[in-house]
């Protein structure tokens, strides 16, 4: 563990002031709220309950200073004197928790809960939530496009209510929002430990608590009340100083932390924001900062409570909630011990920064607003931007609203109307219905704005876009993500990621290069205009308005197990899971014991392969319920590196009937059908991007068995990992060049491992026999496999594990 205080590693007692301070910040509007207060019941932490779980876990492994994301994980330890016998080391031990909350979006839920309907059980053992907004795509408006999504996904949407019926889980209907807004308007809570099946779930970490991102099969572990594991983190500190001024927002402090960690930076990692720089920040602000902390691969991010968390809770109708969360920080839970030990410091002085934008194709690629112009220029980059778009879970809070109002009006009066399509997407139905209810809807219509449906539309690729088809071109948007044709499908779009504020102020200029800093515009009249520094609000002075509450559920549903799941047995969205088959054992074919089956290698990935290129959104999302239609999508535009050629794998062993090459899934189908276990070798960073759990079942169902990788990203490592395939690290990255396609590959020491004659991180060993007979030769791998997890392997899947402990406990 790397140590330095503030600037070494310690947190020093004058850099952490008290919750109960007041604010600096400009605009923190009225606590008082227009919704009715809400039964805080299940949604407030059991804070006595976590204290004391605290108390047992620094008896057992010293009363030493802790962190606050310390704090949180650690009084969420099961059955902590057994977990940390041998103590706690971050980075190598790994924990068994208990999280308190589960929430899945639409996409995602649907192999969730088809996961956890295998279980066997009749109801959840937390509370969880699923929440209808990926399905919904952009077009032509809210309206019309809430309508038309309705009617294409009906059967999705009544799979998932009936099954939330069953099962007691909340469901949030189409039109209600986004996942992460609804999740930090209703339930996100200081302390709490929540998972969720999407990637950016840390944007909860906005009210302190720790959000992390998983795949459905570890949000079943949560569902089941099985432990859920997860290795300890590192913890990064970022010391936050002086105070956002002018055009510099939340959103600019992360991507300018972004350009420093990069993609890879936060890998194994908590963000922990500490500093009276956090104190001066709205919750939304915060949430957003803690949404993109995904894109540098960190497990969560975290913030100590602050006052405007306290206001966010009040006007949010969790009052409850605000005044247990005050009671436990001042107990010490919901901070930072003091001189507590951080593995990395990041020193940002927010009065220095200055706003950035980051792309084009990766979120870490960061410039100030200042040089972007000269950037454009240097890469010969037409300087025109095509579109604008705002909102996203990332920036469609009331404040970011509210801002981009500002310059609506700015503009108007100005004579100005935006040069771009400018599409706005409000967070959830609160956020819509308040901005309508104070004319900000308007103001925004009024210069040329259209704005869509609550859901996440255009950001995860929901964007039916009839212009630029093929052409390269740029835009710019407030959105977390922008891998190649992740918005609108075409490869050739730039997406540049900025403030909503820098997004709406381009789109009245037109033009990349513009600085709304410093550049002026044009009027109709022809005057010179340029915009003063936009001014927004925390929180709306009537307070929030809840809108249309047909989209809402019933709070804490009782579940009603008499309800039919429907699935229709013709379905081509939704189809029932089969177990998959274990390596090894009886029936498996294996003639190796305990030893992975002879491997053929079906390809050599070259470069980024995130989990958009393993299994793409957009259209596909349709069939995120289909396990056989969607694996037709298997590593589509995935580069082979023998050869360099998109969507193009070899069968080296193809009948004369059959072609040298082909698509990916199409070879790897040719696999499954001459039961050929497979692997793959990858670059690094493999399966960066979306908690996508499909792109761990999709290689899976066509007989992947391992994984061989210069290094992997968190989230899909472990989905990989609960499926039944093997994830193995080069320790040699060379070695990713010596094995190619067709070559045979066979495990040595699993057995060992398996057996727990050998718990080294490299018990295992890989011997190669190429394909071209040269002589076999063996390659270092290591491995990061716990003990449970290797139960999982030898299982088959985690899920088959879960399945025959709760069949052990039943019949006892």
């Amino acid at each position: 563990m790397r140590r330095h205080v503030v600037s070494r590693g310690r947190l020093a007692s004058s850099s952490r002031p008290s919750p109960h301070l007041h604010t600096q910040r400009r605009s923190l509007a009225t606590e008082a709220s227009s919704l009715p207060q809400k039964d805080c019941s299940s949604i407030t932490p059991p804070y006595p309950k976590l204290l004391k779980n605290l108390a047992t876990v620094r008896r057992v492994i010293g009363d030493r200073p802790l962190t606050l994301a310390e704090k949180i994980l650690y009084s969420h330890i099961h059955e902590p004197e057994r977990t940390l016998a041998n103590g706690i080391k971050r980075g190598e031990t790994y924990l068994q928790l208990k999280p308190e909350r589960v929430a899945m979006q639409d996409a995602s839920a649907q192999m969730a809960l088809l996961q956890f309907m295998s279980a066997g059980m009749s109801r959840c053992a937390v509370p969880a939530s699923i929440h209808c907004d990926h399905l919904i795509q952009a077009a032509e408006g809210a309206e019309k496009d809430l309508e038309r999504s309705i009617v294409t996904n009906q059967e999705v949407f009544d799979f998932l209510e009936s099954a939330a019926r069953k099962y007691g889980i909340e469901f949030w209907k189409p039109g209600s929002g986004i996942i992460h807004q609804i999740v930090l308007e209703n339930y996100a809570a200081p302390g709490m430990l929540m998972l969720g099946t999407d990637s950016h779930t840390p944007n909860a970490g906005g009210l302190g608590m720790l959000a992390i991102g998983v795949g459905g099969a570890d949000a079943v572990d949560a569902l089941t009340g099985t432990p859920w594991e997860l290795k300890a983190p590192r913890i990064i500190g970022v010391h936050l100083t002086g105070q956002l001024n002018g055009w510099a927002t939340p959103k600019d402090l992360i991507l300018h932390l972004a350009g420093k960690l990069t993609v890879r930076g936060g890998t194994g990692s908590i963000l922990e924001y500490f500093g009276p720089g956090v104190f001066n920040q709205s919750c939304t602000g915060l949430a957003t900062v803690a949404n993109m902390g995904a894109e540098v691969g960190a497990t969560t991010s975290t913030f100590p409570y602050t006052p405007g968390m306290r206001a966010y809770l009040q006007a949010t109708g969790r009052a409850p909630v605000a005044a247990a969360a005050d009671k436990a920080a001042r107990s010490g839970f919901l901070s930072p011990d003091e001189h507590a030990e951080y593995d990395e410091i990041i020193q940002i002085n927010l009065s220095e920064l200055e706003p950035t934008i980051n792309g084009p194709f990766t979120p870490d690629l960061a410039t100030p607003l200042s040089k972007f112009g000269s950037f454009v220029k240097e890469n010969g980059w037409k300087d025109e931007l095509s579109a604008a778009l705002i909102g996203s879970c990332t920036n469609s809070s009331y404040e970011d609203m509210t801002s981009v109002a500002d310059l609506a009006r700015q503009a108007k009066q100005a004579g100005l109307k935006t040069k771009v399509p400018f599409l706005c997407t409000p967070g959830s139905e609160q956020i819509r219905a308040t901005i309508e209810r104070d004319q900000i809807t308007k103001e925004l219509e009024d210069i040329g704005a259209t704005v869509l449906a609550n859901a996440c539309g255009p950001c995860i690729g929901q964007w039916k876009r009839e212009d630029k088809k093929g052409e390269e071109n740029a835009i710019l948007t407030s959105f977390n993500r922008n891998f190649k044709s992740r918005n609108d499908g075409n490869r050739l779009t730039m997406n540049f990621l900025a403030s909503p504020t820098v997004v709406t102020a381009m789109a009245f200029s037109g033009k990349l290069s513009f600085n709304p800093m410093t550049d002026s515009i044009t009027t109709p009249s022809g005057e010179s205009f340029r915009f003063t520094p936009p001014r927004g609000k925390d929180l709306p002075e009537a307070g929030f308005t809840a809108g249309e509450t047909r989209y809402y559920p019933t709070p804490t549903p009782e579940p009603q197990p008499e309800t039919e799941v429907v699935i229709r047995p013709d379905s081509q969205r939704l189809e029932r899971l089969e177990p998959f088959p274990s390596h090894f054992g009886e029936g498996s074919g294996n003639p190796r014991g305990l030893e992975l089956p002879p491997l053929k290698v079906l390809m050599r990935v070259r470069g980024k392969c995130t989990t958009d290129h393993i299994s793409a959104a957009g259209p596909w999302l349709k069939y995120k319920g289909h396990l056989t239609n969607i694996s037709e999508n298997l590593l589509i535009t995935a580069v082979n590196d023998e050869g360099g050629d998109v969507n193009v794998a070899f069968d080296h062993d193809h009948s004369p009937s059959e072609s040298e090459t082909d698509t990916i899934p199409a070879v790897a189908k040719r696999f499954k059908a001459r039961n050929q276990p497979w692997a793959l070798i990858v670059d690094e960073n493999y399966g960066e991007g979306s908690a996508r759990e499909h792109a761990a079942l999709q290689p899976r169902f066509y007989g992947c068995a391992m994984i061989v990788a210069r290094s992997f990203a968190r989230i899909h490592e472990t989905n990989l990992k609960k499926q039944g395939v093997l994830p193995l690290w080069f320790v040699d990255k060379a070695d990713y060049g010596r094995i190619g396609s067709g070559d045979v590959v066979e495990t040595l020491g699993l057995a060992d491992l398996l057996e727990g004659r050998n718990t080294s991180d490299r018990a295992i060993r890989l011997r190669v026999t190429p394909r071209n007979g040269g002589e076999a030769f063996e390659v270092p791998v290591r491995h990061t496999m716990s003990a449970d997890q290797l139960k999982w392997l030898r299982a088959g899947s985690a899920l088959n594990y879960i399945r025959a402990q709760i069949a052990a406990e039943g019949a006892q």
